[in-house]
């Protein structure tokens, strides 16, 4: 990959569109945010994903767009011209993307080259070779850092290189090749607003029983996917353990999807025991800012293989998080010392030759029996103090 000596000066980011992914690829934004100080940075992202990161310093301008359907990349591509960047790094692997910048007018173009879109790249980037698993086990927060570390190799920065880049470096790197190594001291990182503060407040106001306050535990039951559920009987379980031996207020976190859930988990923690101090968020309004502030004052989350577990990490709160037939490995996070993760398989006992994914019976999630969850709330509670 040939080295460009002008660094940009308006450079546009393609963000992942979910939740999790999105905070994984903090690292790499940081990366660029301290290396390019004085660029203009963009970001074309969906919907949500600019809550998501507004409060940092990472982004200077959304561009809040849907890619879709045949004439979708004409369209965002006509809303993003203006702007005039001269530099695109794609965090995206689409094909619809890859060609939205293109239309755009882009001169560099860099990202992986997969779904056929390699032509559309100026700088196209190897995808991670396959190795015993079919493909490339590799954690996306390590996928999109590399990427952003072949940027500033392609374009090395004007002036003093961010944390944990070396501007001397003489090869590129390897994105080829898988890893998990990342820099020293590099995290997933979020931050809130005024506004976002406040709503929470209103949320909480709104959620929690009278006379209820801190300290909270966050349980976050749902998930995309029916698969990656814990069973609703022992996230109520683990509510009634953690309010009587810790004296926690429970919140229960989902999606407006998801309210059912979070009310029956409540209504059996209460029936187990009265006195357990539950708290329903999508009955109160949340929203994706106002979540963000809640999981800030969090003393514990435990969760499901889902968004706020990232959430919860780049704000350093003390986690358990279970799964299923999904590997953990594909989502490894670096975790900050205050907030340490415990990590709950289905089947401890898998090889690491083979993949939780290719055994959805023997990692089906409800083999994670409730006292290897409270032991791992134990652990992480017990460092937290």
């Amino acid at each position: 990959m040939p080295r460009d000596p002008s660094p940009p000066l308006r450079l546009l980011i393609v963000l992942p569109s979910w939740v999790g992914d999105a905070v994984m690829a903090t690292p790499a934004l940081r990366l660029i945010r301290d290396a390019y100080r004085g660029a203009f940075i963009g970001a074309l992202c969906r919907p949500g994903i600019n809550d998501l990161l507004a409060g940092s310093n990472l982004i200077d301008e959304f561009h809040v767009e849907r890619v879709s359907g045949v004439m979708g990349p004409k369209f965002v591509a006509a809303k993003v011209r203006p702007r005039r960047y001269d530099t695109c790094l794609l965090l995206t692997n689409s094909f619809s993307t890859a060609l939205t910048v293109r239309i755009a007018g882009i001169p560099r173009r860099m990202g992986y080259d997969r779904d056929a879109r390699g032509l559309l790249l100026s700088h196209p980037l190897a995808v991670p070779k396959k190795g015993a698993f079919g493909k490339a086990l590799i954690p996306a927060v390590t996928y999109y850092h590399r990427a952003a570390e072949s940027l500033l190799f392609s374009l090395p920065p004007g002036g003093r290189a961010g944390e944990g880049w070396e501007a001397s470096r003489r090869s590129p790197p390897d994105t080829s090749t898988p890893t998990l190594a990342l820099p020293p001291s590099t995290f997933l990182e979020l931050a809130t607003t005024p506004g976002e503060d406040a709503a929470a407040n209103q949320v909480l106001s709104r959620a929690l029983p009278a006379g209820a306050g801190g300290p909270f535990a966050l349980l976050n039951p749902g998930g995309n996917n029916e698969a990656k559920r814990w069973p609703a009987d022992r996230f109520a379980a683990l509510a009634d353990h953690l309010s009587r031996t810790h004296g926690f207020t429970i919140l229960i976190n989902g999606s407006p999807a998801e309210a059912a859930l979070c009310r029956t988990i409540a209504e059996q923690a209460r029936s187990a025991n009265p006195a357990t101090r539950c708290a329903v968020l999508p009955d109160a309004g949340i929203t994706l800012g106002a979540l963000k502030s809640i999981v800030k004052r969090s003393a514990l989350m435990v969760t499901n293989d889902t968004g706020p577990r990232h959430i919860a990490a780049a704000f350093g709160v003390p986690m358990v998080s279970l799964f299923g037939p999904t590997d953990h490995r594909w989502t490894l996070i670096p975790t900050r010392p205050e907030g340490p993760e415990e990590v709950v398989l289905a089947d401890p006992t898998l090889p690491a030759s083979e993949l939780a994914n290719d055994h959805p019976d023997r990692c089906r999630i409800d083999r994670i029996e409730t006292p290897r969850v409270i032991a791992a709330c134990e652990k992480v509670l017990a460092v937290r103090r």
